[in-house]
């Protein structure tokens, strides 16, 4: 059960997506990204309960969850009741459990349908930390911010308007206490800082956390 959820929701959560062709197949891969980018970039942000799933059966159109959605946190005012998906992991398709509730990151097309990809962010609601969900509500406080993602050392940033992402120190993990904790927030003096998404007497911090 634990390899499934690593594979299935934590990979999604930091993830871009791109494409390429490589002997005939067609394949998904993506670049690392803080949820808060994830966030900033897509069009609609939910909280939803996957009632149901409609497959298409000639494997070529996209996968159909039928939701009801509980929460809109970014979006436009309407509620949604399904959402898209690929219906391969190839293609970058997700799978989604049924009776389970999900913070949902995905963009709209042209009809107005909303999709979602591997690289987009679907995790289980109840699996999500008091500070996750608390941020829910500062991230768009920090869309203008920069997060700069640091791999080895050293690094540093070269304006106030980013925020260093140091979770890939030592170990390579998109995944740690700064995806976890904190948003990057634009502070009322024009830097940006992270802010912690839980009660704390010390909220804000720069630079590589000790």
């Amino acid at each position: 059960m634990m390899g499934w959820t690593v594979k299935s929701f934590m990979l999604p959560l930091v993830l871009l997506c791109s494409w390429w062709l490589e002997e005939g197949t067609q394949a998904c891969s993506c670049v690392p990204r803080h949820p808060q980018q994830v966030f900033c970039q897509a069009d609609v942000v939910i909280r939803a309960l996957v009632v149901r799933r409609k497959a298409d059966y000639d494997g070529y159109k996209p996968v159909k969850y039928v939701i009801k959605q509980t929460k809109m946190f970014k979006g436009p005012k309407r509620d949604f009741d399904a959402i898209y998906t690929e219906s391969n992991s190839a293609a970058c398709g997700v799978a989604l459990e049924t009776s389970v509730t999900y913070l949902l990151m995905g963009r709209l097309e042209l009809d107005g349908s909303l999709h979602i990809t591997l690289c987009d962010f679907f995790q289980p609601w109840m699996s999500l930390s008091f500070p996750r969900r608390n941020l829910l509500r500062r991230y768009r406080l920090g869309c203008s911010c920069k997060i700069t993602r640091c791999t080895s050392l050293p690094c540093g940033i070269s304006s106030p308007a980013e925020c260093l992402w140091t979770d890939f120190l030592p170990v390579k993990m998109a995944s740690g206490e700064q995806a976890q904790n904190f948003a990057c927030i634009k502070r009322s003096y024009g830097y940006c800082a992270w802010y912690r998404g839980a009660r704390s007497s010390k909220n804000f911090f720069r630079g590589i956390k000790q």
